[in-house]
């Protein structure tokens, strides 16, 4: 089943798709978009030009678990875009993937304008990573 996985902000969206088998993540772009509701239906336009079957928005929790400002924005986030589109739309704990994707990042030596044209992308990767990772251990369970 192909899946989304958005990494949402208030300048920048990372988008990332997995392919049907949900063995390979690939960024597919970021939407730049300051205005939070044309992101959502960009955002749904998206999911329907990817025909995913289900989208996976990244939940960014406080270190300690708890739910702060960006978190509750998120979350508006995907009620929202679950009200636009036919899929579930579910919320997946991000914690940690900025760094991760800084890291990535890092090590490719991407630096500059093209830093910051694919981090909300790569960040998009590795929470669908992260999500597909738990799907395939928990159904072999």
């Amino acid at each position: 089943m192909k899946i989304m996985a958005v990494d949402f902000g208030d300048a920048r969206t990372g988008l990332a798709v997995c392919d049907r088998t949900e063995f390979l993540a690939s960024p597919v772009g970021v939407i730049t978009e300051y205005h939070f509701d044309r992101t959502v239906q960009k955002v749904a336009y998206a999911v329907q030009e990817y025909d995913v079957k289900e989208v996976v928005v990244g939940y960014p929790r406080n270190m300690d678990g708890s739910v702060g400002e960006r978190a509750k924005k998120c979350e508006l986030f995907a009620e929202k875009l679950s009200e636009l589109i036919d899929v579930p739309v579910k919320l997946w704990d991000e914690r940690q993937t900025t760094v991760a994707a800084h890291g990535y990042l890092n090590e490719t030596n991407t630096r500059g304008k093209k830093r910051k044209e694919v981090i909300d992308a790569v960040a998009a990767t590795i929470i669908l990573e992260s999500y597909l990772a738990f799907r395939k251990n928990t159904t072999q369970n």
